[in-house]
């Protein structure tokens, strides 16, 4: 039988990859489950990612684009008279009031790092990324604190079911900014 040409399944394995983490968990992911999942040979994950931990390191990349790409969009990075803080409060507010399927999933693989070194790295690109697009409007340090606290904040409505509170986001960040 010829082998098919298929230059999408690499992103269809790390895309199912992500959607069984969202519904098992990262203790639901196995090649198998992935396999499945894509709807792929199994061989064909394993070819792609030779371990579990490449999967996740290629899953955690993906869905770190997310906010990293919005934060990037956002013309307040570029705009010296924009509200840095109001607008940082706004961006985390749709993103927290999106679909927290995905924000959930991408903590969950990202905490996922204290257990498993392959992902550190990956977890210090995406809080690097975004505290260099922060850097555009603010100094090293301060753009490093502000992404520390917006994971906080983060953290903190997703583990606590409090609403989120854009006023509250925005006075803290204004602080921190200064």
């Amino acid at each position: 039988m010829p082998r098919r040409y298929d230059p999408d399944r690499r992103r269809r394995i790390i895309d199912a990859a992500i959607r069984v983490v969202g519904e098992k968990g990262i203790a639901g992911l196995s090649h198998r489950s992935v396999a499945a999942e894509a709807d792929v040979p199994l061989g064909s994950t394993t070819y792609h990612f030779a371990t579990l931990d490449e999967l996740l390191v290629a899953a955690l990349r993906q869905a770190n684009e997310g906010f990293a790409k919005v934060v990037a969009e956002h013309p307040a990075l570029t705009d010296p008279r924009a509200d840095l803080a109001g607008e940082l409060a706004r961006v985390l507010g749709r993103w927290l009031g999106g679909d927290r399927t995905g924000v959930e999933l991408e903590y969950e693989l990202y905490l996922a790092a204290l257990r498993r070194p392959a992902l550190r790295p990956v977890a210090a690109e995406w809080a690097g990324g975004v505290a260099e697009l922060l850097s555009r409007r603010t100094d090293p340090v301060t753009a490093r604190a502000l992404v520390a606290l917006m994971d906080g904040i983060c953290l903190q409505v997703l583990l606590t079911d409090v609403p989120y509170d854009e006023e509250y986001a925005r006075g803290v960040l204004a602080r921190v900014i200064g």
